[in-house]
């Protein structure tokens, strides 16, 4: 059994939030807005969820970690969100987020986008992930669902999830057009948390789409390094990077400070529906860029199997 830590964020309300969110988003981009609003229908396009809604019993689950990826990889760590989604006290949850795959069922590692109704006592999981890897055939992205290839809900090494019930409700929305600062749309959002509430954590997932321009991914290749991966540097180098272009669908996940836990606190994957996905870094293309989000503040924080051993590289 993985050893599960549990953590209560400090929750503001939404109105709070937004106006929090709204003051940070403007010292980086020329154009922010942030209100309060009704979740869209997530089932729709461009989402296509197998649930309507990011409300519910919002919590983030921190699950492994970088240090079993790097410097060499423990094959060993292999998940399940449906277990998952027990360990975090909320069976049947849905769940978006940023992971790996679990390379026993591929055969390789990729990057996983994991989005999943998991199983309840009532109804089996449905399973709306994409997996981004390396195309063996020009070393291109190849972005597939999961569910065309495989029936199970398992990832391995790490992932960074938002769990709620998928429920309709109120959100925050975030629009955000043409960056003129250096951050990327989620480490703003983050800084500003962190900025705003300091020693008070606040957690917040949901999704994103980067609505215009092109943004900097990377996928990590099909083969682990043989060789140990050390420093940031040996990471980036070992990953491969792309730009790819929107419409570009993400999920993030943010806490704005570690209370102690050894968390990732930003980690963004995205997939989209023209066959191009991973790792998001950052808009190419910052005149030009248009972000449309839904965000919900996370009441509690689970950290699953925490590595023994860590270190900080290779957390961008």
């Amino acid at each position: 059994m993985a050893k599960v830590e549990r953590f209560a964020f400090h929750v503001p309300s939404l109105e709070e939030l937004a106006g929090v969110l709204q003051k940070g988003l403007k010292e980086n981009f020329a154009d922010a807005q942030v209100s309060v609003v009704d979740c869209p229908d997530l089932t729709q396009e461009p989402f296509k969820f197998p649930a309507k809604g990011i409300c519910g019993k919002p919590r983030i689950a921190d699950v492994g970690g970088v240090p079993y990826l790097i410097p060499l990889v423990q094959k060993e760590k292999v998940y399940d969100l449906n277990t998952v989604a027990k360990d975090i006290e909320l069976p049947g949850a849905f769940i978006l987020g940023a992971g790996a795959v679990s390379s026993k069922i591929l055969g390789v590692n990729a990057e996983l986008i994991p989005i999943v109704q998991t199983k309840s006592e009532k109804k089996p999981a449905v399973n709306g992930s994409y997996i981004a890897q390396i195309n063996p055939a020009d070393k291109g992205c190849l972005l597939e669902k999961y569910s065309s290839k495989y029936t199970d809900c398992e990832f391995g090494l790490l992932a960074n999830l938002y769990a709620s019930e998928g429920k309709p409700g109120k959100v925050i929305e975030v629009k955000a057009n043409g960056r003129t600062g250096e951050l990327n749309f989620v480490s703003c959002l983050r800084q500003t948390l962190e900025k705003h509430y300091g020693e008070k954590p606040v957690g917040m997932g949901g999704t994103f789409i980067i609505q215009k321009g092109k943004a900097k991914i990377h996928i990590m290749p099909p083969e682990f390094s043989t060789c140990p991966l050390n420093t940031d540097e040996d990471v980036n180098n070992w990953l491969k990077f792309f730009e790819m272009k929107a419409p570009l669908i993400c999920q993030p996940v943010i806490v704005s400070r570690d209370p102690g836990f050894d968390l990732r606190v930003e980690h963004t994957h995205c997939f989209s529906h023209h066959g191009e996905g991973g790792h998001y870094h950052q808009d190419t293309s910052p005149d030009s860029v248009q972000y449309l989000g839904y965000f919900q503040p996370a009441e509690l924080l689970f950290r699953i199997d925490r590595p023994q051993e860590t270190h900080l590289v290779g957390r961008d």
